[in-house]
């Protein structure tokens, strides 16, 4: 009697399984890496927008500080977290003799575009 003798069949993937596969891996790798440079991109703009506020508030709690400021524009260059500022103030008189209003605009020192807009009142010593 003649036995047959079966071939041992092979275990493994194949090529184009192998292909699909690193297909899909590259897609997604793609797409996490656009995700994470987005939340890089705002998180640099949040950063940005914080450091402004605090430079805004900072500047008007100098003025509340003085005895009376005078109304008109001015313009400042400020230092903070290793970034130029610029701030732009605008004071100016309002119905209520005791209050004066201030606005304010914070940029970076390279930039045209405000990154925080702030206004307050600050009380007017001299009445």
């Amino acid at each position: 009697m003649v036995r047959l003798q079966r071939t041992p069949q092979m275990a493994g993937f194949t090529l184009l399984e192998i292909m699909v596969a690193l297909a899909i891996f590259a897609t997604l790798a793609t797409a996490v890496l656009s995700a994470s440079q987005y939340v890089l991109k705002q998180t640099v703009a949040v950063e940005e927008r914080l450091f402004a506020a605090w430079v805004a508030d900072n500047q008007l709690n100098e003025l509340r500080l003085q005895s009376a400021p005078a109304d008109g524009q001015s313009q400042y260059a400020v230092h903070m977290a290793g970034r130029d500022w610029l701030l732009r103030e605008r004071i100016s008189a309002t119905p209520e003799p005791r209050l004066q209003k201030v606005e304010m605009e914070v940029s970076l020192a390279n930039r045209d575009q405000p990154l925080h807009r702030a206004s307050g009142w600050i009380l007017n010593s001299d009445e």
